[in-house]
């Protein structure tokens, strides 16, 4: 990190923090989607820090139609906690504490995703996942839904967990390989295809 790109990425930060901000505080979700993808285009075409390489030809970030059913609550089960090594698109891997399970309705079908815990200073809330559309129709390796550490947040409830897979987005890995992300976990995994949220890139 230097001078000039610290600046940079505490500006993209704030923004995309306020951003869900926004998001959380709308009362349609059809407009709070419409406003992230504007945002996200905007800040991916112009920002310094945006996950596209310089002088890649992009116009907008594909998406699938805005579906309504695919927004659920699921309901937080606390697990036994469990330290995880999470493989990354590159050679590493992030340390994780997997904390509890996220439990939702879905196309008909019951699931559960693992909630992981970031490990290390702040922590945060991380969920990613795969489905049947990854590696055809979406970013093989994953989506994400909540990085709070880094604003990704989609709020709750009445205490349940707001699961809108219309927000579902790539991780940045997906654009260029120079980014670190960390991956799906196998019990993230989903056996259904969930046609909301980011396309493949």
């Amino acid at each position: 990190m230097d001078a000039q790109t610290a600046p940079e990425l505490l500006d993209w930060k704030r923004q995309i923090f306020a951003l869900y901000a926004r998001v959380r505080a709308a009362e349609d979700p059809r407009l709070a989607w419409d406003d992230w993808r504007a945002t996200r285009d905007e800040l991916f075409r112009n920002h310094p820090q945006s996950p596209i390489p310089s002088g890649a030809d992009f116009d907008t970030v594909p998406y699938f139609d805005y579906d309504p059913a695919a927004r659920v609550l699921g309901e937080i089960v606390p697990a036994e906690e469990e330290h995880l090594e999470v493989v990354t698109s590159t050679d590493g891997t992030y340390g994780f504490t997997r904390f509890a399970t996220v439990n939702f309705s879905l196309l008909g079908t019951s699931q559960s995703l693992d909630c992981l815990w970031v490990e290390g200073y702040g922590g945060g809330l991380f969920l990613s996942f795969r489905d049947g559309t990854s590696g055809a129709e979406t970013y093989g390796a994953c989506r994400y839904l909540y990085d709070t550490i880094k604003g990704a947040d989609l709020g709750d409830d009445g205490g349940r967990l707001v699961l809108d897979f219309n927000f579902a987005y790539n991780p940045s890995c997906s654009y260029d390989p120079k980014w670190t992300c960390p991956l799906a976990t196998p019990n993230n995994r989903l056996d259904i295809a969930i046609r909301a949220g980011e396309r493949t890139p």
